[in-house]
């Protein structure tokens, strides 16, 4: 058995150890449309990976985690998916802001919040978009302005569309620190605590009956001068380098998710007929084979390809998956197909409504299909910018 087995070997036995009794309530809970479904619980379970070292497994030893290869952590994430591993409450931190404060930071930054990460014990959330500024990232107007007294940033403005801000306890802000900036110009990159006064988040009521989404307002709420990432100015720089991580290893994990929906669109085909559909079937080859090009291409952005090639493949990743996933859940209500419409207490239609609800919004939030076309038009092909016309 290779060493990669062996670890996969490990990581089955783990879970199939430790998501039970009380855990076994969270076996595939948490995904598309359901964000928000038994936080405590899963919070909890957090500590349980914590105290198993599986937090951060993929971080260096000397912040704390495994020093996981690449190989082990895709073994990792898709056998923690396999397992029904629910979703990761401690993603935005594990996944997005320890790698950033671990390239970015101070060292007193990482004595301070990288141990919370690691523990499963401080929950982050991602405060860019806004309500003018989701893909146009360059139009931010929250401000920053400088206390001259404590050296404190006293923000003001508002974010949107803010993943789990009313379930965690800190939330890192892009703001405009330099009056008159546009654009990337004059942003900095803040660390923020939720729980004072001058924050207020009001939860958004999704479609599917969830509300994992928020709106964050900042009247006069304050970052510490400690609490600055890098340099002022420097918030895009950093905005887009934490970007970056967000589509790494976690990604092979999310595959593993789509893998699961398909077999189950699968098996209610079979159960009630749809299979005998040559359209159907037609349309599962077509999803099976999206789903393997997209792993492909997965493992080759992770690879240690740094090919222009291969740069250029990695930009149209977003827009792969997200319109894939959509199709997905136009397919699971054409199986469903009367019984799509019916509210029922059954788990596995439950999870295809909220999958197909959900996943409209694949192709809009992290940049829509229009901005993605850009971006590899532009940044992948060489394109010049499409100058805007007078309306």
């Amino acid at each position: 058995m290779s060493g990669v087995e062996a670890f996969r070997t490990e990581v089955r036995d783990w879970m199939a150890i430790h998501l039970t009794g009380k855990f076994a309530e969270l076996k595939f809970r948490g995904g598309s449309g359901e964000g928000d479904a038994l936080p405590e619980l899963r919070k909890e379970w957090e500590r349980e990976l914590a105290a198993g070292g599986w937090t951060c497994p993929g971080w260096a030893k000397e912040h704390g985690g495994r020093g996981l290869s690449v190989a082990e952590q895709i073994a990792f994430q898709e056998e923690y998916s396999r397992a029904g591993g629910p979703g990761r409450m401690g993603h935005i931190g594990e996944g997005l802001m320890g790698p950033t404060l671990i390239a970015f930071g101070t060292e007193e930054q990482k004595k301070r919040f990288l141990p919370g990460i690691l523990s499963g014990t401080e929950f982050w959330c991602q405060g860019y978009s806004e309500p003018s500024a989701g893909s146009d990232f360059g139009n931010i107007k929250t401000r920053a302005k400088l206390d001259p007294v404590t050296g404190d940033w006293i923000v003001s403005g508002q974010k949107v569309w803010t993943s789990l801000a009313h379930l965690s306890d800190w939330i890192f802000v892009v703001a405009r620190c330099e009056e008159g900036s546009i654009g990337r110009n004059g942003l900095i990159f803040l660390l923020m605590p939720l729980s004072q006064p001058d924050v207020e988040i009001h939860p958004i009521k999704q479609i599917g009956g969830g509300a994992e989404f928020n709106s964050v307002f900042f009247d006069g709420a304050r970052a510490k001068a400690e609490d600055v990432v890098g340099q002022p100015g420097d918030g895009w720089k950093i905005a887009m380098a934490l970007l970056g991580f967000e589509r790494g290893i976690s990604t092979l994990g999310q595959q593993m998710s789509f893998q699961q929906e398909l077999d189950l669109i699968v098996e209610i085909a079979r159960e009630n007929g749809s299979d005998r559909s040559p359209a159907i079937r037609q349309r599962v080859a077509y999803a099976w084979t999206g789903l393997r090009a997209m792993r492909y291409l997965a493992m080759r952005v992770l690879s240690d390809d740094q090919s222009a090639e291969a740069r250029r493949e990695a930009l149209t990743y977003k827009y792969q998956w997200s319109n894939w996933h959509r199709d997905l859940g136009r397919l699971a209500m054409d199986v469903l197909k009367m019984d799509a419409n019916v509210v029922a207490d059954d788990p596995r239609r439950e999870r295809l409504q909220q999958m197909f609800l959900f996943a409209r919004a694949d192709t809009i939030y992290g940049g829509t299909n229009e901005i993605q076309l850009n971006i590899i038009a532009e940044q992948g092909l060489g394109m010049p910018k499409e100058p805007r016309g007078k309306l």
